[in-house]
């Protein structure tokens, strides 16, 4: 953990310590009332509460260089009361791995929804962390899939990928694109180590694609890069799809992905598909 990193961490810990009070953690308050000399809690109370020694944590807010693990920083999250937000933030300044996913995105799905909804004629979806479908718009069902259609354990952009001879006969270069996608899955893995439902997701891959067994052996790692996705639609022929991939700042689990027609003709195909339809 560089200086920097380290002076940050201190930073965060003290300003989220003082603005704490006793009765905030179930502590009593203090016997002269007036007396406390310290903004909110004190050092000796946050490291009680988090079941760490004064001097370990005492040394962790004055910056100095010493060992952080995952259960030690999560405790202290905990006993500061953190929100999902500053949790995460705490263990990026520790350079921890994020924490495990909540099974419900931040912001709700009404709103999610809309913003889809607005991307129309473009074929627009939202993915969590683990590349499940959150929501899309019609577009989307009609150009691509309709993730009703799949299992409920099963609506995930990877299964759906690597198990569907439909879409991978509707691709022009449906490898290309599936190892790509299963490359960024091991950055969401490298940086998740512990959690479960990916080791569930990864497991069941495995199993059922041997592509997939071949590509995650192969250890290939990638982030995404500005494409273009042919498809041939069995309604609207011949089709060029722009590839945007965006993070949602009020929960950056989420990422909305908007496959836009790359050209005047590709527009009016899929408007027709929804006209139709």
């Amino acid at each position: 953990m560089s200086e920097n990193r380290r002076a940050e961490l201190a930073a965060f810990l003290r300003a989220h310590r003082a603005r704490l009070h006793p009765a905030d953690v179930g502590l009593p308050g203090d016997l002269e009332p007036g007396r406390r000399r310290t903004p909110g809690l004190r050092r000796e109370e946050v490291a009680e509460l988090a079941g760490v020694s004064l001097t370990w944590y005492t040394w962790l807010e004055q910056g100095r260089r010493i060992s952080t693990s995952s259960q030690v920083i999560d405790a202290l999250a905990r006993a500061l009361r953190l929100d999902e937000p500053q949790h995460r933030h705490l263990r990026r300044l520790a350079d921890l791995a994020e924490p495990k996913l909540t099974a419900t995105p931040a912001c709700g799905a009404d709103r999610l929804q809309r913003l889809v909804d607005a991307l129309l004629p473009s074929p627009a979806v939202i993915h969590d962390a683990r590349w499940d479908f959150v929501v899309w718009n019609r577009a989307f069902a009609l150009v691509r899939t309709d993730p009703e259609r799949l299992a409920p354990g099963q609506r995930n952009l990877l299964w759906w990928m690597l198990t569907d001879p439909a879409d991978r006969a509707a691709m022009r270069d449906w490898e290309r694109a599936a190892r790509a996608i299963v490359s960024q899955l091991r950055v969401v893995v490298g940086s998740r180590p512990d959690d479960a439902r990916l080791a569930g997701l990864v497991a069941a891959l495995t199993g059922h694609s041997a592509e997939f067994r071949a590509w995650w052996a192969g250890y290939e790692v990638a982030e995404f890069r500005p494409t273009t996705l042919g498809l041939t639609h069995p309604t609207a022929g011949e089709l060029e799809l722009e590839l945007f991939q965006l993070r949602l700042v009020e929960d950056p689990d989420l990422l909305l992905v908007v496959q836009r027609p790359a050209t005047d003709d590709d527009l009016r195909r899929v408007c027709a598909l929804l006209d139709n339809s």
